[in-house]
Protein backbone atom coordinates (compact mmCIF):
# COMPACT_ATOMS: atom_id res chain seq x y z
CA UNK A 1 0.00 0.00 0.00
CA UNK A 2 1.41 3.76 -0.84
CA UNK A 3 1.62 5.92 1.29
CA UNK A 4 2.01 10.42 1.45
CA UNK A 5 5.03 11.41 3.59
CA UNK A 6 3.70 13.14 6.68
CA UNK A 7 6.68 15.95 7.38
CA UNK A 8 5.46 18.70 5.57
CA UNK A 9 4.87 20.80 8.39
CA UNK A 10 6.97 23.77 6.22
CA UNK A 11 4.23 23.86 3.63
CA UNK A 12 2.07 25.77 6.06
CA UNK A 13 3.41 29.09 4.50
CA UNK A 14 2.47 28.24 0.45
CA UNK A 15 -0.85 26.75 1.87
CA UNK A 16 -1.87 29.82 3.31
CA UNK A 17 -0.51 32.24 0.42
CA UNK A 18 -2.68 29.99 -1.62
CA UNK A 19 -5.59 30.05 0.27
CA UNK A 20 -5.80 33.73 0.63
CA UNK A 21 -5.15 33.67 -3.08
CA UNK A 22 -8.47 31.58 -3.83
CA UNK A 23 -10.40 33.43 -0.65
CA UNK A 24 -9.90 36.99 -2.51
CA UNK A 25 -11.37 35.31 -5.92
CA UNK A 26 -14.39 33.79 -3.82
CA UNK A 27 -14.90 36.82 -2.46
CA UNK A 28 -14.65 38.82 -5.20
CA UNK A 29 -17.94 36.65 -7.54
CA UNK A 30 -19.44 36.55 -3.67
CA UNK A 31 -19.72 40.48 -3.58
CA UNK A 32 -21.33 40.11 -7.00
CA UNK A 33 -23.45 37.83 -5.88
CA UNK A 34 -24.82 39.93 -2.86
CA UNK A 35 -26.06 42.79 -4.73
CA UNK A 36 -27.62 39.85 -7.34
CA UNK A 37 -29.13 37.58 -4.09
CA UNK A 38 -28.41 39.14 -1.45
CA UNK A 39 -26.41 38.34 1.64
CA UNK A 40 -27.73 35.00 3.18
CA UNK A 41 -27.75 33.34 -0.56
CA UNK A 42 -24.60 34.43 -1.29
CA UNK A 43 -23.34 32.99 2.15
CA UNK A 44 -24.71 29.96 1.30
CA UNK A 45 -23.33 29.62 -2.19
CA UNK A 46 -19.62 29.28 -0.53
CA UNK A 47 -20.60 26.21 1.34
CA UNK A 48 -23.07 24.45 -0.92
CA UNK A 49 -21.40 24.87 -4.26
CA UNK A 50 -18.19 24.40 -2.67
CA UNK A 51 -18.91 20.60 -1.20
CA UNK A 52 -18.76 18.63 -4.44
CA UNK A 53 -15.53 20.04 -5.07
CA UNK A 54 -14.58 18.85 -1.04
CA UNK A 55 -15.99 15.88 -1.53
CA UNK A 56 -14.32 15.17 -5.23
CA UNK A 57 -11.11 16.37 -3.22
CA UNK A 58 -11.53 13.97 -0.51
CA UNK A 59 -12.07 11.27 -2.61
CA UNK A 60 -8.88 11.47 -5.00
CA UNK A 61 -6.87 11.42 -1.67
CA UNK A 62 -7.97 7.99 -0.58
CA UNK A 63 -7.81 7.11 -4.12
CA UNK A 64 -4.42 8.12 -4.19
CA UNK A 65 -3.31 6.75 -0.55
CA UNK A 66 -5.78 4.33 0.44
CA UNK A 67 -6.03 4.21 4.89
CA UNK A 68 -8.28 3.29 7.73
CA UNK A 69 -10.99 6.26 8.19
CA UNK A 70 -10.01 8.23 11.40
CA UNK A 71 -11.53 8.20 14.27
CA UNK A 72 -14.65 11.01 14.54
CA UNK A 73 -15.00 11.53 18.08
CA UNK A 74 -17.32 13.49 19.56
CA UNK A 75 -14.70 16.29 20.57
CA UNK A 76 -13.59 16.80 16.50
CA UNK A 77 -17.17 16.86 15.59
CA UNK A 78 -17.73 19.16 18.44
CA UNK A 79 -15.01 21.61 16.67
CA UNK A 80 -15.59 21.58 13.88
CA UNK A 81 -19.87 22.26 14.11
CA UNK A 82 -18.34 25.27 16.03
CA UNK A 83 -16.10 26.59 13.92
CA UNK A 84 -18.71 26.10 10.59
CA UNK A 85 -21.44 27.32 12.52
CA UNK A 86 -19.17 30.63 13.11
CA UNK A 87 -17.75 30.45 9.62
CA UNK A 88 -21.47 31.29 8.61
CA UNK A 89 -21.61 34.12 10.76
CA UNK A 90 -18.31 35.84 9.84
CA UNK A 91 -18.83 35.21 5.83
CA UNK A 92 -22.50 37.20 6.07
CA UNK A 93 -20.86 40.05 8.33
CA UNK A 94 -17.90 40.47 5.54
CA UNK A 95 -20.69 40.93 2.96
CA UNK A 96 -22.14 43.15 4.65
CA UNK A 97 -18.70 45.21 5.77
CA UNK A 98 -18.42 45.12 1.72
CA UNK A 99 -21.90 46.97 0.71
CA UNK A 100 -20.60 49.71 3.67
CA UNK A 101 -17.02 49.92 1.86
CA UNK A 102 -15.04 49.41 -1.22
CA UNK A 103 -13.92 45.69 -1.24
CA UNK A 104 -10.00 46.18 -0.25
CA UNK A 105 -11.33 47.97 3.04
CA UNK A 106 -13.97 45.57 3.80
CA UNK A 107 -11.26 42.25 3.55
CA UNK A 108 -8.76 44.58 5.59
CA UNK A 109 -11.48 45.58 8.16
CA UNK A 110 -12.28 41.65 8.67
CA UNK A 111 -8.38 41.29 10.07
CA UNK A 112 -9.17 41.87 13.48
CA UNK A 113 -9.67 38.75 13.95
CA UNK A 114 -5.91 38.32 14.29
CA UNK A 115 -5.54 39.49 17.56
CA UNK A 116 -8.90 37.86 18.53
CA UNK A 117 -7.06 34.72 17.34
CA UNK A 118 -4.62 34.86 19.27
CA UNK A 119 -6.14 35.29 22.62
CA UNK A 120 -8.64 32.80 22.05
CA UNK A 121 -6.31 30.39 21.07
CA UNK A 122 -4.22 31.34 24.20
CA UNK A 123 -7.71 30.30 25.94
CA UNK A 124 -9.04 27.19 24.80
CA UNK A 125 -6.32 25.57 23.01
CA UNK A 126 -2.96 26.79 25.11
CA UNK A 127 -1.04 27.82 21.78
CA UNK A 128 0.87 31.00 24.00
CA UNK A 129 2.12 33.28 20.57
CA UNK A 130 6.12 33.99 20.75
CA UNK A 131 7.07 38.15 21.66
CA UNK A 132 7.55 38.14 17.88
CA UNK A 133 4.12 36.69 16.64
CA UNK A 134 2.34 39.32 19.40
CA UNK A 135 4.55 42.25 18.18
CA UNK A 136 3.53 41.67 14.70
CA UNK A 137 -0.53 41.07 15.22
CA UNK A 138 -0.23 44.27 17.30
CA UNK A 139 1.35 46.10 14.01
CA UNK A 140 -0.87 45.05 11.59
CA UNK A 141 -4.04 45.29 13.86
CA UNK A 142 -2.75 48.85 14.21
CA UNK A 143 -3.05 49.20 10.39
CA UNK A 144 -6.77 47.68 10.60
CA UNK A 145 -7.53 50.45 13.32
CA UNK A 146 -6.45 53.35 10.96
CA UNK A 147 -8.73 51.79 7.92
CA UNK A 148 -11.59 51.39 10.75
CA UNK A 149 -12.44 54.81 10.54
CA UNK A 150 -15.13 56.39 8.22
CA UNK A 151 -13.28 57.98 4.94
CA UNK A 152 -12.55 61.78 5.56
CA UNK A 153 -13.23 61.64 9.50
CA UNK A 154 -9.69 59.96 10.23
CA UNK A 155 -10.18 61.20 13.91
CA UNK A 156 -9.42 58.87 17.00
CA UNK A 157 -13.00 58.81 18.38
CA UNK A 158 -14.65 56.57 19.86
CA UNK A 159 -17.80 57.60 17.40
CA UNK A 160 -15.41 56.53 14.87
CA UNK A 161 -15.64 52.96 15.90
CA UNK A 162 -19.29 52.71 15.86
CA UNK A 163 -19.66 53.52 12.25
CA UNK A 164 -21.59 51.15 10.30
CA UNK A 165 -18.50 49.31 8.38
CA UNK A 166 -16.49 49.37 11.80
CA UNK A 167 -18.70 47.33 13.77
CA UNK A 168 -19.39 44.95 10.62
CA UNK A 169 -15.17 44.44 10.29
CA UNK A 170 -15.23 43.93 13.73
CA UNK A 171 -17.94 41.63 14.21
CA UNK A 172 -16.72 39.37 11.33
CA UNK A 173 -12.96 39.50 12.44
CA UNK A 174 -14.34 38.11 15.96
CA UNK A 175 -16.54 35.24 14.36
CA UNK A 176 -13.70 34.18 11.93
CA UNK A 177 -11.77 34.17 14.88
CA UNK A 178 -13.52 31.59 16.68
CA UNK A 179 -14.25 29.36 13.44
CA UNK A 180 -10.54 29.70 13.59
CA UNK A 181 -9.96 28.32 16.68
CA UNK A 182 -12.97 25.74 16.05
CA UNK A 183 -10.85 24.21 13.07
CA UNK A 184 -7.67 24.16 14.66
CA UNK A 185 -9.13 22.69 18.09
CA UNK A 186 -10.46 20.29 14.88
CA UNK A 187 -7.99 19.30 13.49
CA UNK A 188 -5.82 18.45 16.95
CA UNK A 189 -8.67 16.25 17.77
CA UNK A 190 -8.57 14.42 14.30
CA UNK A 191 -5.24 12.91 15.15
CA UNK A 192 -5.07 12.15 11.21
CA UNK A 193 -0.98 12.89 10.60
CA UNK A 194 -1.15 13.52 6.87
CA UNK A 195 -2.68 17.39 6.75
CA UNK A 196 -4.18 17.71 3.91
CA UNK A 197 -5.97 14.51 4.30
CA UNK A 198 -6.83 16.25 7.96
CA UNK A 199 -8.46 19.33 5.80
CA UNK A 200 -10.16 17.82 3.56
CA UNK A 201 -12.19 16.47 6.50
CA UNK A 202 -12.48 18.96 8.04
CA UNK A 203 -13.64 20.99 4.56
CA UNK A 204 -16.55 18.28 3.97
CA UNK A 205 -17.81 17.60 7.32
CA UNK A 206 -17.86 21.41 8.34
CA UNK A 207 -19.69 22.59 4.37
CA UNK A 208 -21.93 19.88 5.11
CA UNK A 209 -23.01 21.03 8.06
CA UNK A 210 -23.37 24.62 6.54
CA UNK A 211 -25.04 23.33 3.57
CA UNK A 212 -27.79 21.67 5.55
CA UNK A 213 -28.64 24.35 8.18
CA UNK A 214 -27.80 27.47 5.94
CA UNK A 215 -30.01 25.81 3.13
CA UNK A 216 -32.52 25.15 5.38
CA UNK A 217 -32.74 28.35 6.77
CA UNK A 218 -32.95 30.43 3.82
CA UNK A 219 -35.26 27.95 2.01
CA UNK A 220 -38.04 28.68 4.62
CA UNK A 221 -37.39 32.56 5.52
CA UNK A 222 -35.84 33.95 2.62
CA UNK A 223 -38.10 35.18 -0.04
CA UNK A 224 -37.70 32.89 -3.58
CA UNK A 225 -36.45 30.23 -1.03
CA UNK A 226 -33.09 28.97 -3.09
CA UNK A 227 -33.95 29.03 -6.32
CA UNK A 228 -32.04 32.53 -6.31
CA UNK A 229 -29.19 30.45 -5.50
CA UNK A 230 -29.72 28.04 -8.41
CA UNK A 231 -30.88 30.62 -11.11
CA UNK A 232 -27.11 32.40 -10.28
CA UNK A 233 -25.52 28.92 -10.84
CA UNK A 234 -22.40 30.51 -12.94
CA UNK A 235 -21.23 32.74 -10.65
CA UNK A 236 -21.69 30.46 -7.91
CA UNK A 237 -19.83 27.64 -9.33
CA UNK A 238 -16.70 30.09 -9.12
CA UNK A 239 -17.43 30.97 -5.48
CA UNK A 240 -17.63 27.82 -4.69
CA UNK A 241 -15.03 26.29 -6.42
CA UNK A 242 -12.59 29.17 -4.93
CA UNK A 243 -14.20 28.79 -1.77
CA UNK A 244 -13.13 24.96 -1.56
CA UNK A 245 -10.19 25.60 -2.65
CA UNK A 246 -9.14 28.15 -0.30
CA UNK A 247 -11.09 25.99 2.79
CA UNK A 248 -9.04 22.92 2.11
CA UNK A 249 -5.65 24.95 2.07
CA UNK A 250 -6.82 27.12 5.42
CA UNK A 251 -7.79 23.58 7.19
CA UNK A 252 -4.27 22.19 5.84
CA UNK A 253 -2.57 24.16 7.40
CA UNK A 254 -4.79 24.56 10.70
CA UNK A 255 -2.89 20.76 11.06
CA UNK A 256 0.50 22.22 10.57
CA UNK A 257 1.14 25.39 12.69
CA UNK A 258 -0.91 27.33 15.17
CA UNK A 259 -4.42 29.44 14.54
CA UNK A 260 -2.61 33.08 15.23
CA UNK A 261 0.06 32.25 12.85
CA UNK A 262 -1.88 31.08 10.01
CA UNK A 263 -4.11 33.86 10.54
CA UNK A 264 -1.51 36.18 10.70
CA UNK A 265 0.15 35.17 7.56
CA UNK A 266 -3.28 35.21 6.03
CA UNK A 267 -3.64 38.71 6.01
CA UNK A 268 -1.97 38.83 2.34
CA UNK A 269 -5.39 38.26 1.33
CA UNK A 270 -5.54 42.14 1.97
CA UNK A 271 -2.66 42.68 -0.94
CA UNK A 272 -4.27 40.51 -3.15
CA UNK A 273 -7.65 42.39 -2.08
CA UNK A 274 -6.76 45.56 -3.09
CA UNK A 275 -5.43 44.45 -6.82
CA UNK A 276 -8.81 43.52 -7.30
CA UNK A 277 -9.90 46.43 -6.10
CA UNK A 278 -7.86 48.74 -7.91
CA UNK A 279 -7.31 46.78 -11.55
CA UNK A 280 -10.56 44.88 -11.97
CA UNK A 281 -13.35 47.01 -9.72
CA UNK A 282 -11.60 50.36 -10.31
CA UNK A 283 -12.25 51.60 -6.89
CA UNK A 284 -10.12 54.33 -5.65
CA UNK A 285 -7.89 54.12 -1.96
CA UNK A 286 -6.78 57.46 -0.08
CA UNK A 287 -3.59 57.48 1.43
CA UNK A 288 -4.77 57.31 5.16
CA UNK A 289 -5.67 53.50 3.51
CA UNK A 290 -2.46 52.96 1.90
CA UNK A 291 -0.86 53.75 5.40
CA UNK A 292 -3.17 51.75 7.10
CA UNK A 293 -2.45 48.54 4.58
CA UNK A 294 1.32 48.82 4.55
CA UNK A 295 1.19 48.81 8.94
CA UNK A 296 -0.71 45.53 8.12
CA UNK A 297 1.64 44.46 5.30
CA UNK A 298 4.95 44.84 7.79
CA UNK A 299 3.25 42.49 10.27
CA UNK A 300 3.01 40.03 8.00
CA UNK A 301 6.49 39.80 6.98
CA UNK A 302 7.14 39.77 10.85
CA UNK A 303 5.64 36.96 11.50
CA UNK A 304 6.93 34.90 9.03
CA UNK A 305 10.86 35.61 10.22
CA UNK A 306 10.26 32.84 12.90
CA UNK A 307 9.70 30.44 10.23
Amino acid sequence: MSSLPTDFSWLWVPMVLFAALAQTARNAAQRTLTQAIGTLPATLVRFLYGLPFALLWLGFLYLLSPRALPDFSAAYVAWIALGALFQVGGTAMLLLAMRERNFAIAVTLSKTEVLQVALFGTVFLHELPTALAVGAMVIATLGVVILSLPPRERRWSLAAWFSRSALYGLACGAFFAIAAIGFRGGAIALGEPVPWINGAWGVTLAQTLQSLVLGAWIAWRHPGGLMPVFRAWRVSLVAGSMGAAASMAWFSAYAMQGAAQVRTLGMVEVVFSYVVSRRVLREPLSWPEKIGMLLMLVGLVLVTLEY
